[in-house]
């Protein structure tokens, strides 16, 4: 299985069966991205060198707007998407093999994770997993310590409160807080 194939079943959400061709494409990917992500984490790089290695982690160039501050852990790495001016900050984990795709202007803060995959319900199946992008449109301020589960869209200019848990899709222009994240408030402009 090549890269292209693996990126197309994610993009279907077809079900990665334990032990199949597809799941042992994730292990794969994964000593990549800790071959890549070790070198983002262990020594100091400059803004350029982490633009590079972030390239090199997710298989597209990336913006020179782009900045990170490590630590950054990813346990696949090449199905993120990310648009300009992207921030994300010291401490978050990208389970992306479902798919990340991150707007323009967007602030991810502090130990934020984001999931893309759940375990079958099944208990005789539970080491099958099942893929679900999440979708971050184009100005969003993720707080400090949030967690964002599979299949979750996020809308244009919205917030999410620092600790927030979020289990459901928020439209645009909203502020989200809680766990799990509930709309608090429309954001007027």
């Amino acid at each position: 299985m090549n890269l292209d194939e693996f990126l197309l079943c994610m993009k279907n959400k077809q079900e990665v069966v334990a032990g199949s061709e597809l799941f042992l494409m994730f292990h794969s990917l994964s000593q990549e991205a800790l071959r890549i992500t070790n070198q983002i984490n262990t020594k100091y790089n400059t803004p350029e060198e982490l633009r590079k290695l972030f390239s090199e982690l997710i298989g597209k160039e990336v913006d020179e707007t782009f900045a990170l501050f490590p630590p950054f852990y990813t346990d696949c790495g090449k199905n993120i998407t990310l648009g300009k001016n992207v921030f994300i900050n010291a401490c978050c984990r990208f389970q992306d093999q479902g798919g990340i795709v991150i707007g323009d202007g967007v602030l991810i803060g502090h130990n934020t994770t984001i999931a893309t995959l759940n375990h079958d319900f099944n208990p005789q199946k539970r080491a099958n997993l099942h893929p679900n992008a999440v979708k971050i449109g184009q100005n969003v301020w993720i707080g400090s310590d949030c967690t964002i589960l599979p299949g979750v869209e996020i809308g244009d200019g919205s917030i999410i409160g620092a600790g927030s848990v979020v289990t459901k899709s928020v439209e645009k222009n909203c502020i989200a807080v809680g766990n799990p994240a509930r709309v608090i408030k429309k954001i007027q402009i």
